[in-house]
């Protein structure tokens, strides 16, 4: 009776651990996030952040030759909100832990399909979406490991794992970025209500301030739309400038004069003085 009461306390013990022994501790390799929006695209990384404490790192630490979670804890996980290229190569979207195998002259990056793994310890090389080879470089020394994002650009962004005195780049790129947001505004336009006058204005502000001039025709096309539906200063103006950098600066003028004058006839009054400033500009031949 007595061993049956005991293995009865033993087993509630268990259980009340169980349910109540989930301790949030921290880690002594952090967690980290960062992203970033390239065009149309989100890119973003979570992962652990050893220190090195005084060790040596590569070699050492992180041998040579050998898959590594390329972090701490958990397997650092990489996610694409769209189909992107990494160093050229297709990466479809999705989640992915990322691994590397690091050499003196040469690492291997790793995008495994198996995104949510303890470290690389059953990392299966079978279930790899992508593969790539990239040189490391030079850098100044960094106690902490981090992923930053470099060389930001309208379609692309530089991935660099740092940590020590290494730094290992990967160039991910999202594409014709332009080209699907044309087709999405193109879609918008025949889908449109017939009081959304914010939609063609919008579209065509856009095509004006990437400065794409080969839209430049289509873009007029859109602001009239604006215009037709509820005329304004802002659709006006742009108008009148879409027609300026077309090389019709006097069919600009008359457009923007005619903005200027329900600019301040509103309620509240628009700021005016910027195409005002234009107006004289164009007038002077500039």
């Amino acid at each position: 009776m007595k061993k049956t009461f005991y293995l009865v306390g033993i087993l509630t013990l268990l259980f009340v651990s169980n349910a109540f022994g989930q301790l949030n501790l921290p880690r002594e390799s952090q967690r980290a996030e960062v992203s970033q929006t390239v065009g149309d695209t989100r890119i973003s990384l979570v992962y652990h952040r050893p220190n090195t404490k005084a060790r040596k790192v590569w070699g050492e630490l992180v041998p040579f030759g050998k898959v590594w979670r390329s972090g701490a804890n958990e397997a650092t996980v990489f996610e694409i909100s769209r189909d992107v290229t990494v160093n050229g190569k297709p990466l479809p979207a999705g989640k992915y832990s990322l691994h590397t195998i690091p050499n003196k002259d040469e690492w291997t990056i790793i995008f495994n399909k198996t995104w949510n793994q303890w470290g690389s310890f059953n990392y299966d090389e079978k279930q790899d979406a992508l593969r790539i080879t990239v040189k490391p470089e030079k850098t100044d020394f960094q106690e902490t490991l981090s992923y930053n994002f470099e060389n930001v650009t309208a379609n692309a962004a530089q991935v660099a794992i740092v940590w020590e005195k290494v730094k290992v780049p990967f160039t991910v790129n999202v594409g014709d970025v332009s080209g699907r947001a044309l087709t999405d505004i193109r879609e918008a336009m025949k889908n449109l209500k017939a009081d959304d006058f914010r939609t063609p204005s919008q579209a065509a502000n856009w095509v004006l301030a990437m400065k794409m001039p080969a839209y430049y025709g289509e873009a007029l096309g859109w602001i009239d739309t604006s215009i037709k539906i509820r005329e304004n200063f802002g659709n006006l103006s742009t108008k009148a400038r879409l027609l300026a950098e077309s090389g019709r600066k006097q069919d600009a003028i008359v457009v923007a004069e005619k903005a200027i004058q329900i600019g301040k006839a509103a309620t509240p009054p628009a700021n005016t003085a910027d195409l005002e400033k234009l107006v004289s500009e164009w007038k002077a031949g500039k």
